[in-house]
């Protein structure tokens, strides 16, 4: 057991650092940087375990979290390595081809995963606190994060699953996906991701400090909302798919599931 945050904070530095440093060189050999988003998730998913075991913790507080934080992330680590071998994101592929004309492409590239170390460290605040609280047992707060998570890890595996099964169905191409889940907001996985972080936060909120958790969840609801989920998302639809994806966005709201709008009514 570690009885203190702060070493027990370094270590999960250490452990990130090292799982994204060693995917760094396995981008050096392959020229693929796609598995840097499995290295993320992934490091997000061992950092709830490794805090749950070293944390000195009630032992129910340091299973739920590490239970709930390595399931989901683990399985979207897994959604990732399921795309490696099909040539590189379009993402990383672009960046190479910018950083590599100014001279600097492994360098930044090497930067670039230690900041994803970093993002993982900090997000996994909540996972951190949560095996620092030492009450008996799962309060009531707990549990409600609990059952906000099944239905947020529920809802999120179920919208990949059917956006999966609308894309490999060739007479797909370039169409808008319009049903299940998708026909109540155009982006329902990000939505029950960041519940998630909302539950983790309202099960670490007991802890001492432990307040401080639903800071990840601020972290990743700006980060879908404003930087690096929604808004590339929405212009890559625009682009691919035109005045389809239009008519789309007047219909069915664009984050928290709700009822879709007739054609022609005001947003």
């Amino acid at each position: 057991m570690i009885e203190h945050r702060l070493p027990l904070f370094l270590v999960g530095w250490a452990f990130a650092a090292a799982l994204l440093g060693a995917l760094y060189l396995w981008q050096r050999r392959t020229r693929d940087a796609t598995a840097v988003d499995a290295g993320w998730a992934g490091a997000v998913a061992g950092l709830a375990v490794l805090y749950a075991i070293l944390g000195p913790g009630d032992v129910a507080h340091r299973v739920a979290i590490a239970l709930m934080g390595g399931i989901e992330n683990l399985r979207l680590a897994a959604v990732v390595v399921s795309r490696i071998g099909r040539g590189e994101d379009s993402r990383y592929r672009d960046l190479r081809a910018r950083w590599a004309e100014k001279g600097r492409e492994q360098l930044t590239f090497a930067i670039f995963y230690q900041a994803q170390a970093a993002i993982a460290l900090v997000l996994s605040l909540p996972f951190l606190l949560a095996t620092f609280d030492r009450h008996h047992g799962l309060q009531t707060v707990a549990w409600i994060g609990i059952a906000i998570w099944i239905v947020a890890a529920a809802g999120e595996a179920l919208a990949d699953r059917q956006l999966a099964q609308f894309k490999a169905n060739p007479a797909n191409k370039g169409k808008t996906m319009r049903y299940g889940l998708w026909s109540l907001s155009r982006h329902p996985n990000y939505f029950f991701q960041t519940l998630t972080w909302l539950a983790y936060g309202l099960v670490a909120v007991s802890a001492p400090w432990g307040w401080l958790g639903f800071g990840s969840y601020v972290i990743i609801l700006v980060l879908v909302l404003f930087v690096t989920g929604i808004p590339p998302a929405e212009a890559a639809s625009l682009r691919s798919r035109g005045d389809d994806y239009r008519r789309y966005q007047a219909e069915t709201s664009a984050f928290i599931p709700w009822f879709p709008r007739r054609a022609g009514s005001k947003p």
